[in-house]
């Protein structure tokens, strides 16, 4: 199904404060309850302990790998979970939240307070503004032909819909966590070096005892192909969550508002009830940009609520191989002044059109006897 809104001006919303739209959501949805919360907590690590179990102790590979692609999906929930307590969502406790949250996120070896540091400061601070918040940030017609071969290729293999993992790792995982070094006077400079060390500690004794039991193919199983998994559902959710043929992105601030960002510029993916159920509903993400400390399992009556006030600045699709496809066709390049998005081919275009433009531009400003200069 094709993205549905009423392809209503964005401009009309720059106005308009974040609170103003925050307010129009029932008291009822920010209720946070602990049975809930503890409830799916439980049943996510059952189904990813019982998993990784079948990974390491099934005899055929085939099915050690099977299970690990199981394991993968639990992780994905896992991660989901998690986020929503690193926004405050499920626990009056920042305590409880942060010691529940970070063993959630040790199998997907991300860093729950590095993460939460870039995630909730950066991509909620400043979604879709691609001068600060640099998830699934595109590059421009110019920007891509600068590039290297090797650049390119990545760029590449991140903007399909089969190897779109590369991004979270690359751009996110990598630089942003592994790899970050925080100012000196900072004062979660411990708690965030703390972090990187439970998770190193987590994975090398997790590989270990993954090694014991059934060798190298059980880190395979186990460890290394349900991080992979995860990183590729991430990634997908994420690029969803903010890119179609329909949706801008800004490079001046001037352009951007905090009600375009969190309102007009993030999608609600629908999929089967199931499926929401099981990704805790992180594909209903309008509501969630619009407040973060919405519980994930209040999220459909928070869009309830947008949309009978703003429905017409609210997107919706359907989660779909043929949708997901040609999103990921057409938005590969972006016009920052036109707010259009173009494939790789119609970027080369673009590039020669903007060249004839400035070349017709210089000529008609060369002095012409008898003619005024311009």
């Amino acid at each position: 199904m094709p993205l549905t809104s009423s392809n209503a001006d964005f401009e009309a919303l720059r106005p308009v404060k974040l609170q103003t739209i925050r307010d129009v959501i029932r008291p009822e949805r920010y209720q946070r309850s602990t049975g809930i919360a503890l409830a799916w907590y439980m049943f996510d690590a059952i189904f990813y302990l019982s998993a990784i179990t079948g990974a390491l102790l099934a005899g055929p590979w085939w099915l050690k790998l099977l299970f690990g692609l199981l394991a993968g999906s639990a992780v994905a929930s896992m991660f989901v979970w998690a986020h929503d307590a690193a926004h405050g969502a499920l626990f009056q406790s920042k305590r409880t939240a942060e010691i529940l949250g970070t063993i959630f996120m040790l199998p997907s070896l991300n860093m729950y307070r590095l993460w939460a540091f870039g995630h909730n400061r950066v991509h909620h601070g400043f979604t879709s503004l691609s001068t600060i918040d640099w998830v699934w940030r595109p590059w421009t017609p110019q920007e891509y032909r600068s590039k290297t071969v090797w650049q390119k290729m990545i760029y590449r293999l991140e903007r399909s819909p089969y190897t779109c993992a590369l991004h979270y790792l690359l751009r996110i995982w990598w630089p942003g966590m592994v790899r970050f070094k925080v100012d000196a006077k900072n004062k979660d400079r411990w708690p965030f070096f703390y972090s990187k060390m439970v998770t190193l500690v987590f994975f090398i004794s997790f590989s270990a005892l993954a090694y014991w039991i059934s060798g190298p193919m059980g880190i395979i199983a186990a460890v290394i192909l349900p991080f992979l998994v995860f990183n590729y559902y991430i990634a997908l959710f994420v690029f969803l969550h903010h890119t179609h043929p329909n949706v801008p992105f800004f490079s001046e601030k001037e352009e951007w508002s905090q009600s375009i960002g969190q309102l007009y510029c993030s999608i609600i993916v629908r999929c089967s009830k199931v499926s929401e159920y099981l990704i805790h509903n992180i594909l209903i993400h309008t509501p969630h940009h619009v407040d973060p400390r919405i519980p994930f399992y209040r999220l459909k009556g928070a869009y309830e609520d947008l949309r009978a006030e703003y429905g017409q600045y609210i997107h919706e699709t359907r989660f779909g191989f043929f949708e997901i496809r040609r999103i990921f066709k057409e938005c590969k390049l972006y016009d920052y002044e036109g707010k259009s998005w173009l494939s790789f081919r119609s970027g080369r275009s673009w590039i020669e059109e903007k060249a004839a433009d400035i070349a017709a531009s210089a000529t008609s400003s060369v002095y012409q006897p008898g003619k005024t200069a311009h």
